[in-house]
C-alpha cells in the first residue's frame, strides 16, 4: 500500500496519517493509535495494520505492506461480510461482489 491509501475505512484514515501521528506522537501502545482520528474503533479490520505500523516504528525497520489497495479492500469486505466487524456511520462502503466466472 502507499501512503496515501486508506488504512481504516471506517474513518478514512490514510497510511500517511498513521505514520506520521507514530512518528509526532510517539505512542508508548498501539492501542494509541486511536487517538489518530479514531483508527480502529470502527470495524476493527484495521486493527491488524495498526499493530504492525506500531511494532514498525518502535523497531525502527521501513513499514512495508505486501497487499495492494485493492486486495486489503476486499478481504476488510470478506472480515465484515463474515460478522466479524460493523462499519461506523460513514465508513468507505463495501465493494461490490464480483459475479462468479
Amino acid at each position: 500500500m502507499e501512503l496515501d491509501d486508506t488504512v481504516c475505512y471506517c474513518f478514512h484514515v490514510s497510511k500517511r496519517k498513521i505514520l506520521n501521528y507514530l512518528r509526532v506522537h510517539r505512542p508508548r501502545r498501539a492501542s494509541q493509535l486511536t487517538g489518530c482520528g479514531g483508527a480502529g474503533t470502527g470495524c476493527g479490520w484495521c486493527v491488524a495494520y495498526l499493530q504492525r505500523y506500531f511494532e514498525e516504528s518502535q523497531s525502527g525497520s521501513g513499514v512495508a505492506d505486501d497487499i495492494t489497495p485493492v486486495e486489503y479492500a476486499k478481504q476488510r469486505a470478506a472480515y465484515i461480510r463474515a460478522g466479524k466487524g460493523t462499519p461506523a456511520p460513514g465508513a468507505i462502503p463495501l465493494p461490490v461482489d464480483e459475479p462468479p466466472v
